[in-house]
């Protein structure tokens, strides 16, 4: 029986938290640490039979421990994302057939929408939960010129990211052979030519990369509460 995975990205510097938090996986929000929220979202949506929690260093990995979701393993994460994904990859068990890669920077995750990607995997072998743009956005030339692009065609990509085993394998052999630089999952599958499904996503999902995010994100927390 085939079973999937759910790679949990823990291993990020936080350097752009600018000391206001140590670890912002770790951070607290709301009175738990924001990595607590993405393993109870999955461990509600029952998707994955097996979790990768990827960690930046042995101090962080114990207090992930007291966390982490049953069953899991943890890996120890590279230099950059691309290279934390590729060690999280060359961990998994050979009856691996999907994989979820979350960044767990990212606590708005919700049960149902987990749901719906496993679903939509199964059919599509790639898929992302994305949202639209609305802003108006312009490309920057390099004669200081601007060009408008086309707004009803851009989708600005979330996590997770989810994958057929086979294919996501094939995608990060094929970056690290060529030693190309990725910024997301889907950009490694994109360059085998493969197509992608997008699953929108109407609620905010904002990853926390500064200090403001911290209180935003817990805001948001709040008004569900109320509600």
């Amino acid at each position: 029986m085939s079973r999937t995975a759910a790679i949990l990205l823990a291993a990020g510097s936080s350097s752009r938290m600018q000391g206001a938090v140590a670890d912002k996986v770790l951070a607290p929000l709301a009175g738990r640490p924001v990595f607590a929220y993405s393993v109870a979202a999955f461990m509600q949506s029952a998707t994955a039979d097996l979790y990768v929690v990827v960690y930046r260093d042995q101090r962080q990995m114990m207090e992930l421990s007291a966390y982490s979701p049953t069953p899991s393993v943890h890996v120890h994460g590279g230099r950059e994302r691309q290279d934390s994904v590729m060690n999280a990859l060359g961990a998994l068990p050979a009856d691996i057939e999907h994989v979820f890669i979350h960044d767990c920077a990212r606590p708005l995750i919700r049960p149902e929408q987990l749901v719906a990607l496993h679903k939509i995997v199964r059919r599509e072998h790639a898929v992302v939960l994305a949202h639209r743009v609305t802003d108006t956005i312009k490309e920057h030339r390099d004669d200081a010129r601007l060009r408008t692009l086309d707004r009803s065609r851009l989708w600005a990509m979330e996590t997770p990211q989810v994958f057929s085993r086979t294919l996501i394998d094939r995608a990060y052999t094929r970056v690290a052979a060529r030693s190309l630089h990725v910024t997301d999952d889907a950009q490694a599958v994109e360059l085998l030519g493969h197509p992608i499904a997008l699953l929108e996503n109407s609620q905010p999902n904002p990853k926390l990369t500064t200090p403001g995010d911290l209180a935003y994100v817990e805001f948001l927390l709040g008004r569900e509460a109320v509600v």
